[in-house]
């Protein structure tokens, strides 16, 4: 299988560009970047869960856009482009109250115009506990 990547993505240059941001606010740490997909963790804490005591969909919507994005962009073709979020839908299937999510990104649709990706997110045992759909607009990039 032949890569994705026009840039090849590092765990340092994502965790580097995170900086500051919500990704890091909510310890997100990416884990593996392969030839067709980047891997990430969250923690399940007092940062990403809900009042109820299990992660908050909002926070598993924040891990998925941010691993669709992230790897969007090491997919453009010119170096005058960027890939911002245009939708994002997500299915949260199973709860979990503690530990790590483990979301994976690979691509449906790499275009000129559009990206589409699709993010699985795990518990730790490997469960599926949230799908998620992430449509990028590829626009030039603001001066």
């Amino acid at each position: 299988m032949s890569s994705i990547w026009t840039r090849t993505p590092t765990i340092e240059a994502m965790t580097e560009g995170s900086l500051g941001t919500a990704v890091e606010s909510l310890g997100i740490e990416y884990l593996e970047v392969g030839d067709d997909f980047v891997r990430a963790r969250m923690p399940v804490d007092e940062r990403t869960r809900q009042p109820f005591g299990i992660l908050h969909g909002g926070a598993s919507v924040v891990l998925a856009e941010t691993l669709g994005s992230m790897a969007a962009n090491y997919c453009l073709r010119k170096p005058d482009q960027v890939a911002v979020g245009l939708e994002v839908n997500a299915n949260h299937v199973r709860s979990v109250s503690s530990g790590w999510v483990i979301g994976t990104a690979r691509p449906l649709h790499i275009g000129g115009s559009t990206q589409v990706w699709e993010i699985r997110i795990e518990n730790e045992d490997g469960k599926l506990t949230c799908t998620s759909r992430l449509t990028m607009a590829v626009i030039k990039r603001p001066q």
